[in-house]
Order: structure tokens, then sequence, then C-alpha cells
């Protein structure tokens, strides 16, 4: 069975020598210290190893049924999910008035690091939870409020979302779902709904669906889209459980992954609604979810990664295949360890600076959710920005990352038992839901670069100059500072080809689109491993005690920089091609 370790450690370097979260004044991180964050750390990273890790195989391998109308999760998922509530885990970052803990976001992205890595399928059942919680938090009467958030806290209630239908996925405009206005204040939804994660399961007294529907007078298109709240049970008005809603499960979906979450076909026949917000706004209501989910399943793409790349390493300082090209290295044995040989380290390398850097960035963008959440409107369009990056190329090359590490085992990264092919199978879902990758790409090049007239991604490009320019004359200019001016020069120039060529040609920025969307993300990434980079040497100058792991920090990063950051400039070249290579075919000749 594949093994996990939670990151603490790792996680720690970020919060508290890069990030320095105890001492920014943002509200709740002074109460982060050191030593309270690695308790809180270490209590989830036993929960992940402990119970969620040994359940991976198992969803993995029963899955869900659906018997008689009824949801079953797999073996073993109930118990953990009791645990997980017991724990406060689905409480963490929410709100205290309604049963939350209160703790800043970023601790909530950490802790689910190690859920997602231990279990993914299991995590989505609160995961998706906590969107649906703040969609309400944002856009709910006080009285729903009240209803909900407390058993949504808890995760006595589970919550969805509800986009897709089998005719419509990105564009929402076509959809068919219909919201009947009754004389109560309610509406009557019907319509049929697909690919509904955690769309109805055993582990919760009731779901609490939002549903996208369109209401009489709300006009063609996404602007008469409104966003419902509909229950699997009716609510009392004492908040006991009333009749059992219009509303069943159709169909389990037989997916390539994530297998331990019920991914459901979801038929609304006059099911009983209230609408979550103003009428015919629901795409406003929806993108609050749907721009936290999208963080999410960027974590995700990196999350599931790490354990696969966990197993890799021991494989690899396990399993004997050859000798060294160098001279022997295991000289009492038939051969030597895969891990010897330059290939090898090559892969994993890739994959270690990779996740490092990832988690770098996932951190990063959780600080200025939080400073967001304080007023901070710049922190707020920063992150806008950053969001389908983070979405698409972290789960782009956490997929690759995933395939790195089973090939390490060569043909026993795919037999079954060894648990590898999992990771890859469960990475898949991450480049396609929450707006498939190319999707990403078209609102990053096409909507996110040009908000506020430019200020955001300009705001970007003047924080990566501020910091070349004040560490440029240090020890780390020739190996992290360097490379990454060029990396934002690529960016700057590819930003710059868009505004020149776009506007006469859309094509041509379109075009792009996938390739600028990795650029920025390599970019990204570099300016994380130039921070920590800065951090670790700060660290070891001031006598720390962990130089192994700082060391190893250092060398971790002077590798990306090296041999991944100057993808840019491939990136930037097929840019520059512009829109004639890729739109040259008619369609009847592919």
């Amino acid at each position: 069975m594949p093994i996990y370790h939670a990151p603490v450690r790792d996680m720690q370097f970020i919060l508290h020598d890069v990030l320095k979260v105890s001492q920014t004044g943002l509200p709740g991180y002074d109460d982060l210290a050191p030593d309270f964050t690695e308790a809180v750390l270490d209590a989830a990273g036993k929960l992940a190893q402990d119970v969620l890790t040994p359940l991976n195989a198992v969803g993995d391998r029963q899955g869900c049924t659906l018997e008689n109308g009824i949801v079953r999760t797999p073996y073993g998922f109930d118990t953990a999910f009791a645990a997980m509530k017991d724990g406060g885990w689905t409480a963490l970052d929410c709100d205290p008035e309604y049963g939350g803990q209160g703790m800043p976001y970023i601790m909530g992205l950490a802790t689910g690091e190690m859920f997602v890595s231990a279990n993914m399928a299991f995590n989505m059942y609160q995961g998706l939870t906590h969107g649906a919680y703040s969609a309400i938090h944002a856009h709910g009467t006080p009285e729903q409020k009240a209803m909900y958030l407390p058993k949504m806290v808890s995760c006595d209630w589970t919550g969805t979302m509800n986009l897709t239908e089998p005719h419509c996925g990105t564009d929402l405009g076509l959809l068919r779902t219909r919201a009947e206005p009754q004389d109560d204040g309610s509406y009557l939804i019907t319509g049929q709904k697909i690919f509904i994660s955690a769309g109805d399961h055993d582990l919760a007294e009731n779901v609490i669906h939002l549903v996208l529907a369109k209401a009489p007078g709300g006009g063609e298109g996404t602007r008469g889209i409104s966003l419902f709240i509909v229950p699997k049970y009716l609510v009392n008005a004492d908040g006991s459980l009333g009749d059992r809603n219009g509303v069943s499960v159709g169909n389990i979906e037989h997916k390539m992954g994530i297998h331990g979450n019920s991914t459901c076909v979801m038929n609304y026949d006059a099911a009983r609604g209230w609408l979550l917000g103003d009428l015919h706004k629901g795409m406003r209501a929806m993108f609050t979810m749907m721009n936290e989910a999208r963080l999410g399943v960027g974590l995700q793409g990196y999350a599931v990664a790490v354990p696969a790349y966990q197993n890799a390493v021991a494989y690899a300082k396990d399993r004997l295949q050859g000798r060294a090209v160098t001279g022997v290295e295991n000289p009492d044995g038939p051969a030597d360890p895969l891990i010897v040989h330059p290939d090898i380290r090559r892969s994993l390398m890739d994959q270690k600076s990779f996740l490092e850097g990832a988690r770098m960035l996932a951190f990063w963008a959780a600080h200025l959710i939080d400073r967001a959440h304080g007023g901070d409107a710049d922190a707020d369009g920063l992150v806008g920005l950053l969001t389908p990056v983070i979405k698409g190329f972290l789960t782009d090359k956490g997929f690759d990352t995933a395939v790195l590490a089973q090939q390490i085992y060569g043909g026993h990264g795919y037999i079954e038992e060894q648990g590898m092919s999992q990771f890859v199978r469960d990475a898949r879902i991450t480049m396609i839901y929450e707006g498939a990758n190319g999707v990403q790409a078209l609102d990053l090049v096409g909507r996110k670069l040009a908000t506020d007239g430019g200020k955001h991604v300009m705001a970007f490009f003047d924080m990566v100059k501020a910091f070349c320019k004040e560490h440029g004359d240090g020890p780390l200019a020739g190996d992290f500072i360097e490379p990454l001016k060029a990396a934002s020069k690529d960016l700057q120039a590819a930003a710059m080809f868009f505004m020149q060529n776009g506007m006469k040609n859309p094509n041509a920025a379109l075009s792009g689109s996938y390739d600028f969307m990795h650029l920025f993300g390599h970019t990204a990434l570099g300016l994380m491993w130039a921070r920590m980079a800065v951090a670790a040497q700060a660290a070891l100058d001031g006598g720390a005690a962990d130089t192994d792991f700082l060391n190893t920090k250092l060398a971790t990063g002077r590798y990306y920089m090296a041999r991944q950051l100057p993808m840019t400039r491939t990136h930037l070249a097929r840019i520059e091609t512009g829109a004639d290579p890729v739109m040259a075919l008619p369609a009847d000749q592919f």
C-alpha cells in the first residue's frame, strides 16, 4: 500500500521563514505562532496518515454504489468522516458565529493539502461543503445563514454545486433547468444536472444543493441565471428535517478516478428551492463558490502528486537496477539502487522542485485571500489574476508529476497493486473540472489581464522587479535573481505581444493563451523559489540548526531555476508565432 508523510517541516518553513505569518498583523495571524501551527499541522497530519491514507485504495477499489435510491460510500468512509467532524477539521477556518473556529484561510488550505494527499476523493465531501458554505455566507439572507450554516460548518449537512447539464458545461447560458416562482417566495426547480461531485451519499443527514436555474423574466444567456438553495430534505422552521424534496440521484458516474467520491446525475422534479442572492444574478453568487473551488482544485493538482513523489523516492532508493556509471555504489548487492542514475535523479528533481514551488504558490495565494478578507483590494485583485494560473498550471504540472512518479516504477507502476496508477487517475480530473484548463487560459488572457486596466498584472511585474532589485547584489543573484529577471521579461514580452496584436486579430492572443498560462505559472514559481531561497539563506546566516533542510531547499531551488524556469523562452517563442500556425487548417482537413 502506498505511504504518505505529512510535510509539516516544509509547511512550517513557508509559514514562518518565508511568509512570517505571525508578524503580518492580519486578523487571526497573531495567533499563528510556530508552536501553535506545528501542533495543528501535526494533528492534521496524523489524521491524514493514520486514518485517511489507508482508505484511499479502499475507495478506489470499491467506489460508490446506488441501491434503491441510496448512495453508499466505500467501507470505512463513515468512520473517517466522523473523525474529521469530531476533530473540528471541517470548521477550521469558518465563521465562529456559525460554529467555526475562525482560523485564517491559510490554515484551512494547509490542512486541506494533507487531506487531499491522503485521500482526495474522501476530502471532496467536506471540500465542496466549504465552497457551498462560502457562497451562502457571502450571499445568503440572515435567515438562510442561520438555517444552513451551523449544520454545514459541522458537516452534519454537506453541500454541492450544480452547474453542468448534459448539453452544456462551460457555456452555462445554454442551461435548461427552470425555476418557477411560488406564492410563498420559494421556487420549484425542474431539470437535470450531471457530474455533481458528492451529489448524494450516506455520510450526512442532509445535502444542501446550490443549483443554477433560469427563472422567468431573466432574458437569454447567463444574464437570466439565478442560484437556488435546494436541500435534499426540506428544513422545518425549527431546524429539524422535514419531507424529502423532489431531488433524486439518476445515476452514479463511472469515472477514470476519484472512485471514492459519488459523482452523480441529479434529477430535479419540481424540487422546492429558495433564491440565493439576487434574482437573475446567479453567476455572481456562484462565482464566490467557483473561485474558491478553482483554488482548491489547483491545490488538488499538486497535493495528489505529493504522495506519488514520496513513494517514487522510496522505490528509487530500494529498487536495485544496474550499476552507477561512475562506479559501484552498492558493493554488497547485485546492483545499485535506481536513485544513483542521473535520469532517475532528473525525474525526481523535476517532481520535488515543482511540488515545493507549487506549495509555496498556494500558501501565498491563501495569504493574499486572508489579506483580501481584511479589506485589501489590491490583494483581492492579485489573487483574482492568479486564480486561473493556479488552477491551470498547477493541475497540468501536477498530473505530469504523478506520471513521472509512476514512471520511476517502470512496469510495476502500471500494476494496480502498487497504487501508483491511482494517483495518475485521480490527478487527471483536476485538469478538467471547475473549468477545463483551456478555459482557464482563455479567462486569464481574455479577461484577467485587462481587469482594472491591467492594474494587477502590472502590480505583479512591479513586485518581481522590486524583489530583484532588493536582492540583486546578494549571494543568490546568479542562481536565482538573474533567472527570475529573464523569466519576467519573457512574461512581459508575451503580454506586450497580446496588446499589440490581440485587438486587430483576437485569435493571435487566444492561440497563445495556454502557453501564456504556463509562462505565467513558471514565472510565479520562479518568484516563489527566489523568495524561499532568500529565506533559507537568511536562516543559514542566522545560525539555524536545521542546515540539511535549508541546504536541500537551496539546491532544489537552484534546480528549478536552471532546469525548469527556462521553459518561459519556449512558451514566448510559441506565443510570438501568432494565430497562423494554429488556425491554418480548415475544419474539414482535420
